[in-house]
Protein backbone atom coordinates (compact mmCIF):
# COMPACT_ATOMS: atom_id res chain seq x y z
CA UNK A 1 0.00 0.00 0.00
CA UNK A 2 2.81 2.16 0.41
CA UNK A 3 4.53 1.46 -2.08
CA UNK A 4 1.83 2.45 -4.40
CA UNK A 5 1.22 5.47 -2.81
CA UNK A 6 4.69 6.60 -3.33
CA UNK A 7 4.94 5.62 -6.89
CA UNK A 8 1.73 7.90 -7.27
CA UNK A 9 3.75 10.89 -5.20
CA UNK A 10 6.67 10.61 -7.59
CA UNK A 11 4.21 10.47 -10.63
CA UNK A 12 2.27 13.83 -9.44
CA UNK A 13 5.46 15.31 -8.53
CA UNK A 14 7.04 14.67 -12.39
CA UNK A 15 3.60 16.22 -13.75
CA UNK A 16 4.14 19.00 -11.59
CA UNK A 17 7.53 20.10 -12.36
CA UNK A 18 6.26 19.60 -16.38
CA UNK A 19 3.92 22.03 -15.99
CA UNK A 20 5.99 24.62 -13.55
CA UNK A 21 8.80 24.11 -16.33
CA UNK A 22 6.23 25.26 -19.74
CA UNK A 23 4.99 27.74 -17.70
CA UNK A 24 8.24 29.19 -17.19
CA UNK A 25 9.25 28.68 -21.10
CA UNK A 26 5.85 30.86 -21.81
CA UNK A 27 6.32 33.51 -19.59
CA UNK A 28 10.15 33.53 -20.75
CA UNK A 29 8.98 33.33 -24.45
CA UNK A 30 6.34 36.49 -23.97
CA UNK A 31 8.36 38.38 -21.58
CA UNK A 32 11.46 38.71 -25.14
CA UNK A 33 11.22 41.99 -27.20
CA UNK A 34 10.09 41.30 -30.84
CA UNK A 35 12.68 41.82 -33.33
CA UNK A 36 12.05 44.78 -35.65
CA UNK A 37 11.63 44.29 -39.45
CA UNK A 38 14.34 45.11 -41.50
CA UNK A 39 14.64 48.41 -43.12
CA UNK A 40 13.44 48.61 -46.54
CA UNK A 41 15.80 50.01 -49.39
CA UNK A 42 15.07 53.54 -50.49
CA UNK A 43 13.74 54.57 -54.32
CA UNK A 44 16.49 54.72 -56.66
CA UNK A 45 16.88 58.51 -57.48
CA UNK A 46 17.41 59.40 -61.30
CA UNK A 47 20.68 60.42 -61.96
CA UNK A 48 20.01 62.90 -64.37
CA UNK A 49 16.49 65.14 -66.48
CA UNK A 50 17.10 64.61 -70.29
CA UNK A 51 14.89 65.14 -73.18
CA UNK A 52 14.47 62.54 -75.79
CA UNK A 53 14.56 62.25 -79.49
CA UNK A 54 13.65 59.70 -82.15
CA UNK A 55 16.20 59.61 -85.30
CA UNK A 56 14.34 61.13 -88.85
CA UNK A 57 14.99 60.58 -92.51
CA UNK A 58 15.97 63.63 -94.20
CA UNK A 59 17.94 64.37 -97.75
CA UNK A 60 21.56 64.70 -97.34
CA UNK A 61 23.83 65.95 -99.78
CA UNK A 62 26.79 63.22 -101.05
CA UNK A 63 30.14 65.34 -100.60
CA UNK A 64 33.99 64.41 -101.68
CA UNK A 65 36.35 65.95 -99.98
CA UNK A 66 39.60 66.64 -102.18
CA UNK A 67 42.45 69.14 -101.33
CA UNK A 68 44.48 71.51 -104.15
CA UNK A 69 46.29 74.61 -104.61
CA UNK A 70 44.95 78.01 -105.94
CA UNK A 71 46.47 79.22 -109.17
CA UNK A 72 45.64 81.69 -111.37
CA UNK A 73 43.31 80.91 -114.25
CA UNK A 74 45.46 83.12 -116.87
CA UNK A 75 48.80 84.60 -117.01
CA UNK A 76 49.86 87.34 -119.25
CA UNK A 77 53.37 88.13 -119.43
CA UNK A 78 53.92 91.70 -120.27
CA UNK A 79 56.98 92.31 -121.86
CA UNK A 80 59.38 94.88 -123.90
CA UNK A 81 58.68 95.50 -127.54
CA UNK A 82 61.81 98.08 -128.14
CA UNK A 83 65.25 97.17 -128.07
CA UNK A 84 67.84 99.59 -126.73
CA UNK A 85 65.54 101.72 -125.03
CA UNK A 86 65.95 102.83 -121.41
CA UNK A 87 63.22 102.31 -118.81
CA UNK A 88 61.74 106.40 -118.26
CA UNK A 89 58.98 105.39 -115.80
CA UNK A 90 57.38 102.54 -113.87
CA UNK A 91 53.45 103.16 -113.03
CA UNK A 92 52.51 100.27 -111.87
CA UNK A 93 53.31 97.76 -108.80
CA UNK A 94 52.24 94.35 -107.84
CA UNK A 95 48.66 94.36 -106.42
CA UNK A 96 47.64 96.97 -108.60
CA UNK A 97 44.16 96.37 -110.29
CA UNK A 98 44.49 97.49 -114.22
CA UNK A 99 42.38 98.12 -116.66
CA UNK A 100 42.81 96.72 -120.69
CA UNK A 101 45.09 99.04 -122.44
CA UNK A 102 46.21 101.19 -119.39
CA UNK A 103 49.87 102.47 -119.18
CA UNK A 104 52.39 100.51 -117.27
CA UNK A 105 55.42 102.03 -117.71
CA UNK A 106 57.04 104.19 -120.75
CA UNK A 107 60.45 104.34 -122.08
CA UNK A 108 62.81 107.10 -122.87
CA UNK A 109 61.48 108.07 -126.82
CA UNK A 110 63.64 110.88 -127.44
CA UNK A 111 65.93 108.70 -130.34
CA UNK A 112 62.48 107.24 -131.63
CA UNK A 113 61.08 111.00 -131.77
CA UNK A 114 64.09 112.10 -133.82
CA UNK A 115 63.32 108.85 -136.63
CA UNK A 116 60.27 109.71 -136.28
CA UNK A 117 61.13 113.18 -137.91
CA UNK A 118 63.45 111.99 -140.29
CA UNK A 119 60.70 109.31 -141.59
CA UNK A 120 58.58 112.24 -141.99
CA UNK A 121 60.88 113.60 -143.91
CA UNK A 122 61.83 110.66 -146.17
CA UNK A 123 57.97 110.49 -147.03
CA UNK A 124 57.87 114.31 -148.01
CA UNK A 125 61.11 114.11 -150.07
CA UNK A 126 59.56 110.72 -152.02
CA UNK A 127 56.44 112.13 -152.39
CA UNK A 128 58.08 115.62 -154.14
CA UNK A 129 60.26 113.30 -156.23
CA UNK A 130 56.89 111.04 -157.28
CA UNK A 131 55.25 113.88 -158.06
CA UNK A 132 57.75 115.68 -160.88
CA UNK A 133 57.92 112.06 -161.91
CA UNK A 134 54.58 111.77 -162.55
CA UNK A 135 53.76 114.88 -164.45
CA UNK A 136 56.87 114.39 -166.80
CA UNK A 137 55.10 110.87 -167.07
CA UNK A 138 51.69 112.82 -167.87
CA UNK A 139 53.46 114.97 -170.31
CA UNK A 140 55.21 111.91 -172.53
CA UNK A 141 51.99 110.56 -172.60
CA UNK A 142 50.01 113.25 -173.63
CA UNK A 143 53.15 113.46 -176.84
CA UNK A 144 53.24 109.97 -177.40
CA UNK A 145 52.03 109.82 -180.70
CA UNK A 146 53.78 113.25 -182.35
CA UNK A 147 56.89 111.56 -182.39
CA UNK A 148 58.59 114.23 -180.16
CA UNK A 149 60.09 111.32 -177.86
CA UNK A 150 61.32 108.21 -178.91
CA UNK A 151 60.13 104.88 -177.61
CA UNK A 152 63.10 104.64 -175.21
CA UNK A 153 62.39 107.92 -173.53
CA UNK A 154 59.13 107.17 -173.13
CA UNK A 155 59.96 103.99 -171.68
CA UNK A 156 62.17 105.76 -169.54
CA UNK A 157 60.09 108.56 -168.05
CA UNK A 158 56.57 106.03 -167.32
CA UNK A 159 59.22 103.84 -165.50
CA UNK A 160 60.61 106.84 -163.51
CA UNK A 161 57.28 107.56 -162.15
CA UNK A 162 56.49 104.07 -161.33
CA UNK A 163 59.57 104.19 -159.31
CA UNK A 164 58.92 107.35 -157.68
CA UNK A 165 55.35 106.29 -156.29
CA UNK A 166 57.45 103.39 -155.21
CA UNK A 167 59.67 104.92 -153.35
CA UNK A 168 57.04 106.84 -151.72
CA UNK A 169 55.21 103.66 -150.46
CA UNK A 170 58.48 102.60 -148.78
CA UNK A 171 59.09 105.94 -146.96
CA UNK A 172 55.41 105.51 -145.50
CA UNK A 173 56.29 102.26 -144.65
CA UNK A 174 59.39 103.59 -143.05
CA UNK A 175 57.89 105.73 -141.50
CA UNK A 176 55.12 103.52 -139.60
CA UNK A 177 57.73 101.50 -138.19
CA UNK A 178 59.08 104.53 -136.76
CA UNK A 179 55.72 104.86 -135.37
CA UNK A 180 55.32 101.52 -133.66
CA UNK A 181 58.64 102.06 -132.42
CA UNK A 182 57.07 105.22 -130.80
CA UNK A 183 54.20 103.49 -129.66
CA UNK A 184 56.36 100.60 -128.52
CA UNK A 185 57.36 103.06 -125.92
CA UNK A 186 54.18 102.98 -123.69
CA UNK A 187 54.10 99.34 -122.47
CA UNK A 188 50.48 98.69 -122.20
CA UNK A 189 48.31 95.97 -120.35
CA UNK A 190 47.00 93.59 -122.79
CA UNK A 191 43.88 92.70 -120.53
CA UNK A 192 42.31 93.90 -117.32
CA UNK A 193 43.35 92.07 -114.18
CA UNK A 194 45.75 92.13 -111.51
CA UNK A 195 49.59 92.70 -111.36
CA UNK A 196 51.01 89.59 -109.90
CA UNK A 197 54.54 90.13 -110.81
CA UNK A 198 57.09 92.91 -111.71
CA UNK A 199 60.70 92.69 -113.30
CA UNK A 200 60.81 96.00 -114.38
CA UNK A 201 63.24 98.74 -112.85
CA UNK A 202 63.41 102.69 -113.97
CA UNK A 203 66.63 103.52 -115.92
CA UNK A 204 67.23 99.82 -117.12
CA UNK A 205 67.67 98.86 -120.87
CA UNK A 206 66.11 95.88 -121.49
CA UNK A 207 65.90 94.14 -124.90
CA UNK A 208 63.12 92.88 -127.04
CA UNK A 209 60.64 90.04 -125.14
CA UNK A 210 62.28 91.05 -121.87
CA UNK A 211 59.35 90.22 -119.36
CA UNK A 212 58.63 93.29 -117.25
CA UNK A 213 55.05 92.30 -115.41
CA UNK A 214 53.04 88.87 -115.10
CA UNK A 215 49.93 89.96 -114.84
CA UNK A 216 46.19 87.61 -113.84
CA UNK A 217 43.83 88.21 -116.24
CA UNK A 218 40.90 89.59 -115.18
CA UNK A 219 41.34 88.79 -111.80
CA UNK A 220 40.69 85.01 -112.09
CA UNK A 221 41.42 82.23 -109.83
CA UNK A 222 40.75 78.62 -110.17
CA UNK A 223 41.17 75.52 -107.98
CA UNK A 224 43.10 73.23 -108.93
CA UNK A 225 41.53 70.43 -106.80
CA UNK A 226 43.31 66.81 -106.81
CA UNK A 227 40.70 63.56 -107.14
CA UNK A 228 41.30 60.32 -107.22
CA UNK A 229 41.15 58.19 -110.97
CA UNK A 230 37.84 56.16 -109.04
CA UNK A 231 36.15 59.32 -108.02
CA UNK A 232 37.16 61.55 -111.34
CA UNK A 233 34.44 60.12 -113.34
CA UNK A 234 32.15 61.54 -111.08
CA UNK A 235 33.42 65.25 -111.95
CA UNK A 236 31.24 66.90 -114.30
CA UNK A 237 31.18 70.51 -115.69
CA UNK A 238 28.70 72.65 -113.73
CA UNK A 239 29.08 70.99 -110.28
CA UNK A 240 29.21 73.09 -107.38
CA UNK A 241 32.31 73.53 -104.94
CA UNK A 242 32.30 74.51 -101.52
CA UNK A 243 36.27 75.84 -101.11
CA UNK A 244 37.94 76.72 -97.72
CA UNK A 245 41.28 78.72 -98.39
CA UNK A 246 44.03 78.14 -95.62
CA UNK A 247 43.16 81.62 -94.23
CA UNK A 248 39.28 80.23 -93.49
CA UNK A 249 37.52 82.48 -96.02
CA UNK A 250 34.82 80.19 -97.57
CA UNK A 251 34.41 80.49 -101.35
CA UNK A 252 31.52 78.96 -103.44
CA UNK A 253 32.65 77.99 -107.21
CA UNK A 254 31.79 75.44 -110.04
CA UNK A 255 33.53 72.95 -111.80
CA UNK A 256 34.65 74.37 -115.25
CA UNK A 257 36.52 71.14 -116.83
CA UNK A 258 38.14 67.93 -115.85
CA UNK A 259 41.95 67.18 -116.83
CA UNK A 260 41.37 64.78 -119.52
CA UNK A 261 44.72 62.56 -118.17
CA UNK A 262 45.77 60.71 -114.94
CA UNK A 263 49.39 61.62 -113.11
CA UNK A 264 50.89 58.18 -113.43
CA UNK A 265 52.83 58.24 -110.15
CA UNK A 266 50.08 59.93 -108.13
CA UNK A 267 47.21 58.39 -109.90
CA UNK A 268 45.10 61.61 -109.17
CA UNK A 269 43.90 64.20 -111.91
CA UNK A 270 43.19 67.35 -111.68
CA UNK A 271 39.68 69.00 -111.56
CA UNK A 272 39.32 73.05 -112.59
CA UNK A 273 37.02 75.12 -110.05
CA UNK A 274 36.46 78.43 -111.04
CA UNK A 275 36.68 81.00 -107.95
CA UNK A 276 34.75 83.97 -107.42
CA UNK A 277 36.37 87.04 -108.46
CA UNK A 278 37.20 88.89 -105.04
CA UNK A 279 38.73 91.89 -104.66
CA UNK A 280 42.67 90.99 -103.71
CA UNK A 281 42.61 93.74 -100.33
CA UNK A 282 39.50 91.77 -99.04
CA UNK A 283 40.22 89.78 -96.17
CA UNK A 284 38.01 86.35 -97.98
CA UNK A 285 40.20 86.69 -100.77
CA UNK A 286 42.56 83.65 -101.93
CA UNK A 287 45.79 84.05 -103.58
CA UNK A 288 47.77 81.84 -106.20
CA UNK A 289 49.50 79.26 -104.27
CA UNK A 290 47.49 78.88 -101.44
CA UNK A 291 46.44 75.79 -100.10
CA UNK A 292 42.92 75.10 -100.27
CA UNK A 293 40.63 72.03 -98.77
CA UNK A 294 36.80 71.56 -100.84
CA UNK A 295 34.08 69.29 -100.91
CA UNK A 296 32.12 68.51 -104.28
CA UNK A 297 28.34 68.28 -104.00
CA UNK A 298 27.59 65.39 -105.77
CA UNK A 299 23.49 65.31 -105.26
CA UNK A 300 21.43 64.22 -101.70
CA UNK A 301 19.92 60.31 -101.03
CA UNK A 302 18.18 60.25 -98.42
CA UNK A 303 19.73 59.18 -94.67
CA UNK A 304 18.39 58.51 -90.85
CA UNK A 305 19.95 61.07 -88.63
CA UNK A 306 19.80 62.16 -85.49
CA UNK A 307 20.63 65.49 -83.43
CA UNK A 308 24.63 65.86 -83.06
CA UNK A 309 23.93 66.66 -79.17
CA UNK A 310 22.33 62.89 -79.25
CA UNK A 311 25.72 61.77 -79.92
CA UNK A 312 28.48 60.85 -77.58
CA UNK A 313 32.33 59.99 -78.47
CA UNK A 314 34.11 58.12 -75.91
CA UNK A 315 37.73 56.29 -76.96
CA UNK A 316 37.66 57.45 -80.40
CA UNK A 317 33.86 55.78 -80.99
CA UNK A 318 30.50 57.42 -81.05
CA UNK A 319 27.53 56.25 -78.81
CA UNK A 320 23.77 57.18 -78.18
CA UNK A 321 22.15 56.31 -75.49
CA UNK A 322 18.39 54.13 -76.07
CA UNK A 323 15.86 55.13 -73.27
CA UNK A 324 13.91 51.68 -71.87
CA UNK A 325 10.44 51.23 -70.90
CA UNK A 326 12.05 51.20 -67.03
CA UNK A 327 13.46 54.65 -67.61
CA UNK A 328 17.13 53.46 -68.20
CA UNK A 329 19.53 54.13 -70.69
CA UNK A 330 21.52 51.38 -72.66
CA UNK A 331 24.79 53.02 -74.41
CA UNK A 332 24.58 51.75 -77.99
CA UNK A 333 27.31 52.12 -80.06
CA UNK A 334 26.92 53.88 -83.68
CA UNK A 335 28.38 54.58 -87.00
CA UNK A 336 28.66 57.98 -88.09
CA UNK A 337 28.30 58.80 -91.48
CA UNK A 338 27.57 62.62 -93.37
CA UNK A 339 27.10 65.67 -91.28
CA UNK A 340 24.73 68.71 -92.44
CA UNK A 341 24.36 71.00 -89.82
CA UNK A 342 23.32 70.03 -86.40
CA UNK A 343 22.32 66.34 -88.10
CA UNK A 344 24.47 63.17 -88.41
CA UNK A 345 23.61 60.68 -90.69
CA UNK A 346 23.89 57.24 -88.34
CA UNK A 347 24.74 54.11 -90.41
CA UNK A 348 24.64 51.62 -87.47
CA UNK A 349 23.83 51.04 -84.33
CA UNK A 350 19.89 52.62 -84.19
CA UNK A 351 16.45 52.34 -85.73
CA UNK A 352 14.12 54.70 -86.96
CA UNK A 353 11.68 53.35 -83.86
CA UNK A 354 14.56 54.01 -80.91
CA UNK A 355 13.88 56.80 -78.31
CA UNK A 356 17.19 58.43 -77.76
CA UNK A 357 18.52 60.84 -74.95
CA UNK A 358 18.88 64.45 -76.73
CA UNK A 359 20.16 66.48 -74.08
CA UNK A 360 22.89 65.01 -71.34
CA UNK A 361 23.79 62.45 -72.90
CA UNK A 362 27.28 63.72 -72.44
CA UNK A 363 26.73 62.82 -68.64
CA UNK A 364 25.24 59.28 -68.63
CA UNK A 365 26.74 55.85 -68.43
CA UNK A 366 25.51 52.80 -69.22
CA UNK A 367 22.25 51.65 -67.00
CA UNK A 368 21.30 54.87 -65.46
CA UNK A 369 17.71 55.85 -64.38
CA UNK A 370 17.01 59.34 -65.76
CA UNK A 371 14.03 61.45 -65.70
CA UNK A 372 12.38 62.51 -69.20
CA UNK A 373 10.78 65.98 -69.66
CA UNK A 374 9.02 67.19 -72.51
CA UNK A 375 11.14 68.90 -74.95
CA UNK A 376 9.52 72.62 -74.58
CA UNK A 377 10.59 72.32 -71.12
CA UNK A 378 14.63 71.41 -71.86
CA UNK A 379 15.54 74.88 -72.31
CA UNK A 380 15.15 75.50 -68.29
CA UNK A 381 17.74 72.46 -68.01
CA UNK A 382 21.17 72.15 -68.17
CA UNK A 383 23.61 69.23 -67.68
CA UNK A 384 25.58 69.24 -64.73
CA UNK A 385 29.26 70.71 -64.83
CA UNK A 386 32.04 67.79 -65.24
CA UNK A 387 33.68 70.30 -62.25
CA UNK A 388 30.06 69.90 -60.01
CA UNK A 389 29.61 66.16 -60.73
CA UNK A 390 33.41 65.10 -59.29
CA UNK A 391 32.03 67.57 -56.00
CA UNK A 392 28.88 65.85 -55.96
CA UNK A 393 30.66 62.83 -55.95
CA UNK A 394 33.06 63.66 -53.29
CA UNK A 395 30.44 63.87 -50.75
Amino acid sequence: MNTKKSKLTAIISIAALAILAGSAAFYYSNSKPAKPNPPTAPSAKPALTVTTTQPQTQLLAHQLSANGSVAAWQEAVVGSESNGLRLAEVLVNVGDVVKSGQVLARFADDGVQADVAQARAGVNEALAQAGEATANADRVRALQGTGTFSGQQISQYLTAEQTARARVESAKAALAAQLLRLKYTQVLAPDAGVISARTATVGAVVGVGAELFRLIRQGRLEWRAEVTSAELSRMVAGTRVSVTAASGAPLQGRVRMVAPTVDPQTRTGLVYVDLPVVPAASPSAARPGMFARGEFELGTSPALTVPQQAVVVRDGFSYAFRLNADQRVSQTKLQIGRRAGDRVEVLAGVSASDVLVASGAGFLNDGDLVKVVPLEKSASIRPLEPASVAKAASK
